[in-house]
């Protein structure tokens, strides 16, 4: 089985489109580091999002080296996800933020995110791209226009 690692965006916006039911279909197995699953917890995250973390596999992973270049400019989950996608030989990163994507891509990791995981859901059809688009801009979700 492909062992595929999760940020928080693109976890979180799934699941705040109702699309949680899809995640393990199309991802069975994924993992996401404890920084991870502990903002998808947090008390401020919205509810629906907490409920659903709270059965989320935790995948532990040493704390990324601060003298680790890649590392410079992402967020503590972003570097979490991208250590833990290297330690565990990942073979699919879920991520959104665009420094993070292109320090995994440097390192030869595949990495999608929240707009590529509904495409690729789409594409098997266990959803309706138009309605998940739809909800996904009725969020606070940011993306370029021309990407949709």
């Amino acid at each position: 089985m492909r062992v595929v690692v999760a940020d928080t965006g693109p976890l979180q916006y799934r699941i705040l489109i109702g699309q949680s039911d899809v995640l393990p279909t199309l991802f069975p197995g994924a993992m996401a580091p404890t920084e991870v699953r502990a903002e998808l917890t947090h008390p401020a995250a919205p509810e629906p999002v907490r409920l659903w973390a709270a059965g989320l596999a935790d995948g532990r992973v040493a704390a990324p080296s601060p003298d680790d270049p890649r590392l410079a400019r992402l967020g503590v989950c972003e570097a979490a996800a991208f250590s833990l996608s290297l330690a565990r030989h990942a073979g699919l990163l879920l991520m959104d933020d665009r420094a993070g994507v292109v320090a995994a891509r440097a390192k030869g990791l595949d990495v999608i995110g929240t707009v590529g995981a509904l495409d690729r859901a789409a594409a098997r059809r266990l959803i309706g791209i138009v309605d998940a688009v739809a909800r996904l801009k009725a969020t606070n979700f940011r993306i370029r226009t021309a990407l949709l």
